[in-house]
């Protein structure tokens, strides 16, 4: 029995245009080629839990496919010197693993008004406060 992978894409969100398109179709290509595709997931945009070169957001592709050593082998180096690819992870499945999650469609992540600094500032100005001044009789 061939084994069960995930592919999890993390793609630039500043390439040039049609850059995800060429990276995406060449990643079934390769898959279609050597292995058999079980699934295709675009994720959208999201921002990440750290930034990657200087980059706050991710566009996320997740790829299931069946496939052997060579297919890995060979996606994982194209993967590698592909520019537009910030990170990319292939995971082995067990037999039995429930489906991905569909990714809920959200609207462009925002950025938040940064409410820690506000709040930090706030702590800050009340540990300084002079002792006592609330004992005014």
């Amino acid at each position: 029995m061939t084994p069960l992978y995930d592919l999890m894409l993390m793609l630039d969100p500043t390439a040039p245009e049609g850059r995800h398109e060429q990276i995406l179709a060449d990643v079934e290509s390769t898959i279609t080629t050597d292995g058999t595709l079980v699934g295709k997931h675009d994720w959208g945009s999201r921002r990440m839990t750290f930034e990657i070169d200087h980059r706050k957001e991710a566009a996320y592709h997740l790829f299931q496919f069946e496939g052997e050593n060579p297919l890995l082998e060979r996606l994982d180096h194209n993967l590698k010197i592909a520019d537009g690819v910030m990170r990319f992870r292939t995971i082995r499945l067990k037999p039995g693993s429930p489906p991905p999650p569909t990714a809920p469609r959200s609207e462009p992540s925002r950025p938040r008004e940064d409410e820690s600094e506000t709040t930090t500032v706030a702590a800050r100005a009340a540990a300084d406060a002079p002792a006592g001044d609330d004992d005014e009789s």
